[in-house]
């Protein structure tokens, strides 16, 4: 009998419970923006003190997923050697072609590029633009490359509406890509 009223008494706060609700904490939750559609990445490393150009692209024409990317070029530098790196993003799924880069310099508070070698001594990456946060952006700034060798560099924009704060995290990528990296 005892064995009964105790289970009695905890079915009937588990069901009490299930019918209550948290307090209204007053901010209204924001859906989160959506990540940007991508289909043309290009790199371009200017050689310090030189008009010499270096491009590098990644084409994938439906974005990520579905069909596979019909351009992943090898980038290719010289050792111990200063650049000037810009970045390109476009969306040609659309007639006339969006200019991503554009909205990601207008939405910059919300955006931070992240260039990651690996092994870390193949380059070095200093970001050359702010958002009007004092945050990087990384639409430019220097690659410094080392010694010879090879290895990738990871590429990735961060989609941070609403929590950019400097760092990686948090967000989402918009874009997310290993390229080979070769300094020779």
């Amino acid at each position: 009998m005892k064995m009964n009223r105790k289970l009695t008494w905890m079915l009937l706060v588990g069901v009490g419970m299930s019918f209550t609700q948290c307090k209204d904490s007053g901010s209204d939750v924001k859906p989160d923006d959506e990540n940007e559609l991508i289909t043309s990445v290009t790199l371009k490393f200017t050689e310090q003190g030189t008009t010499n150009v270096s491009s590098f692209s990644y084409k994938d024409a439906d974005g990520d997923g579905g069909n596979a990317a019909t351009k992943f070029d090898t980038i290719t530098l010289k050792p111990a050697t200063t650049y000037t790196l810009t970045i390109e993003l476009l969306d040609e799924s659309k007639t006339p072609v969006d200019d991503i880069t554009k909205e990601v310099e207008e939405e910059s508070d919300e955006h931070l590029f992240v260039y990651t070698p690996s092994p870390a001594s193949l380059m070095t990456y200093t970001y050359g633009d702010k958002d009007v946060n004092n945050f990087v952006i990384g639409l430019t700034g220097k690659a410094v490359t080392g010694a010879a060798g090879d290895g990738k560099l990871k590429v990735q924009l961060r989609h941070q509406p609403g929590a950019k704060n400097g760092k990686p995290e948090p967000g989402s990528d918009d874009v997310n890509l290993d390229f080979t990296l070769k300094v020779k």
